[in-house]
């Protein structure tokens, strides 16, 4: 049985024909813009999402001889797409990574005690779905008064290859509108972000049939597929008590469990994994600045990212400059969207390579707060943390990512994670048959590690001064 992957992600989709081992066939990727018309904006036109998503498409059809069977979807995680009663966006998608709706974070919090949010698996953050609504209330009120239905990012991408409308746990319970325990949609909160329930898909499991789609000029059975992190799970055969960490343009530590367990302290999240409804779960840290912020320090440096590991190789010195990664906000462990980046320590004696290091380093760093979150929440990580990730692949900053979180980290070798999980739900599996084999593993070394812990200190420090100036 061969079936098709799509997994729609943040600035670009992947498609992959995928076999009943696992084993890809054919894949293609398309990219496309995310757009920041004013400060802390991230958004996409989803016609470039549809565009992308058919261009690739028809280049692994093309290349595959056996029939595709079905199709399975992978997105990312929060965004909101309001659309009409045709399915067409009526606003631009606004993305995970958008921070405008700070005014209706620092609401919910006031309104809401940390028991309710809990129950809603997350802290109130921005660029979540329930937060984002709240925003277009208030601002574009009349885009609301013409939504037909909001979706997920690939729930409207599904709907606009002529798929059904609905979502499933793992997307549901990424919205801060959805009880992750009964996985339901919760009235409360969705009357304060300004919808109804009528507005929202039904919720049914990942592997369940959603009407079919026109790819390449030929209809395919479309199952409704789920989230990019829970999808990654189920393409690296991930199971209840294994634990990882995934860098792309965030990074996500996981660690899947089998009880919703709220984190009462917010600051980790705690999300449905794919598969029926209330059938698994999995604790998430969520940090939003891994390539996100090597990408914008690079652009600033006029750097590559060759630039930077070749820099990185000549290890991290004690007097290099201090780079804090947030040029995003951040969600684990600080849940502040309005955190800004920037370098402290340049001195006189700092050259370009230090520059260059010490932004791979602020990566880590942000990798390993987030590991210490998820395990303060109560959840303990595996002794071999897997690594995965498209941004995991240089054994320098393999090094680095060992030395910063003090942990073996055991590589996997899987960049189509992703959408292998969705091809797998396409063929009614919530995972890979085996567990993906480790290529290898790297031991943190000691030394490097107290440095680095003490230099992450200062992050940690520049962090409590922008909040302290800033109350």
């Amino acid at each position: 049985m061969i079936t098709l992957g799509i997994d729609l992600g943040t600035g670009s989709v992947k498609v992959a024909a995928v076999d009943e081992q696992g084993s890809v066939l054919a894949q293609a990727k398309r990219a496309y813009p995310v757009n920041s018309p004013a400060p802390g904006w991230a958004q996409t036109d989803p016609a470039a999402w549809l565009a992308a998503t058919q261009e690739a498409a028809e280049q692994v059809l093309a290349a595959v001889a056996s029939p595709i069977e079905a199709v399975g979807f992978s997105g990312q995680m929060h965004g909101v797409v309001v659309v009409d009663a045709g399915g067409a966006a009526l606003t631009p998608a606004i993305l995970w990574a958008d921070s405008r709706s700070s005014a209706q974070v620092a609401a919910m919090s006031r309104e809401f005690s940390s028991e309710q949010l809990a129950r809603l698996g997350s802290p109130a953050v921005p660029g979540f779905a329930a937060t984002t609504l709240a925003w277009l209330r208030e601002h574009q009120p009349q885009v609301l008064a013409s939504a037909a239905c909001v979706l997920q990012p690939k729930d409207w991408l599904r709907v606009n290859l002529g798929g059904a409308v609905a979502t499933d746990p793992s997307d549901a319970t990424g919205t801060l509108l959805c009880d992750v325990e009964r996985q339901e949609w919760a009235a409360e909160m969705v009357a304060w972000a300004g919808v109804t329930t009528d507005l929202l898909p039904p919720i049914i499991g990942s592997t369940q049939q959603a009407g079919s789609v026109l790819l390449g000029g030929e209809q395919f059975a479309a199952v409704v597929g789920g989230s990019d992190t829970a999808c990654a799970m189920a393409g690296i055969g991930m199971v209840a008590g294994g634990g990882f960490i995934a860098v792309g343009t965030g990074s996500q530590i996981g660690r899947v469990i089998d009880a919703a367990n709220p984190d009462l302290s917010l600051v980790t999240h705690t999300f449905a994994d794919v598969g029926p409804v209330r059938s698994g779960w999995y604790r998430l840290g969520g940090v939003q600045n891994a390539g996100l912020a090597l990408e914008t320090a690079l652009r600033i440096l006029g750097a590559t990212a060759a630039e930077a590991t070749d820099a990185l190789r000549q290890g991290v010195q004690a007097d290099d400059p201090i780079f804090i990664p947030y040029v995003a906000g951040e969600r684990t462990p600080f849940m502040d969207g309005q955190l800004r980046g920037g370098w402290r320590g340049i001195t006189l004696a700092t050259d370009r390579a230090a520059m260059l290091r010490s932004v791979l380093e602020g990566v880590a760093h942000a990798v390993d707060l987030g590991v210490q979150a998820v395990v303060a929440s109560g959840c303990s990580m595996p002794n071999t943390i897997p690594l995965v990730g498209g941004g995991t692949h240089d054994p320098a900053f393999q090094q680095l990512l060992a030395d910063a979180t003090g942990s073996a980290l055991g590589i996997v070798d899987a960049p189509d994670a992703a959408v292998i999980g969705a091809a797998m739900l396409a063929q009614g599996r919530t995972r890979l048959p085996e567990p993906a084999a480790l290529q290898g593993i790297v031991e943190p070394r000691i030394e490097q590690h107290r440095l680095l812990r003490e230099r992450q200190q200062r992050i940690v420090q520049a962090v409590q001064d922008q909040q302290r100036e800033r109350a």
